[in-house]
Formats: C-alpha cells, structure tokens, sequence
C-alpha cells in the first residue's frame, strides 16, 4: 500500500539513475522513453512510502514528495497527534 506518492518533472532530468538505486521500497525504474533533451527519466510504480530519498539524491530537483496522513483502514499510532487541523468525526 502506497504511503506517498511523487511528482517527477521528466523534462528536468538528466537520467542520471540515482533516484531508483537510492529508492528503498524500489518503485522507481528507467523509462524506455526520452524526454525532450534525449533523457531516459524515472516512471513511479505503486507502494511509494514518501520517504524522500529520491528527493534528496537528485541532482535536478525533478522530485515533489507527498505523504498520505493515514492509509484507509489502518490503525493509527499511539501517541499524540502531529499539529495541524483536528480530524472530522469518524475519521
């Protein structure tokens, strides 16, 4: 189950591949497909954790990072809450 998920701006990248040695749960691979400056660019599968470790070893800045609050279904952990808005009922 994803926990995140990424932007990637493929007419940034320098297909350099750092991103999908760097990527723990291993959802990132090298497109077959080149961007306009001739570049194969990394393609997102499911089962991003959001992690960051794309983004920070990215030497074009081609990655947002996005993380879910909480997956559908899962129990949330102990403990407080991080700050932000208080969740609507049921949730």
């Amino acid at each position: 189950m994803s926990r995140g998920t990424v932007s990637i701006d493929i007419e940034r990248c320098k297909g350099c591949d750092l991103c999908v040695q760097a990527c723990p749960p291993k959802v990132l691979e090298m497109s077959a497909q080149v961007n306009d400056m001739g570049y194969r660019f990394p393609i997102l599968h499911d089962g991003c954790t959001g992690c960051t470790a794309c983004q920070l070893v990215c030497p074009d800045f081609v990655f947002g990072v996005y993380r879910f609050d909480d997956a559908p279904g899962e129990p949330r952990p102990p403990g407080p809450r991080p700050p932000g808005p208080e969740p609507a009922p049921g949730d």
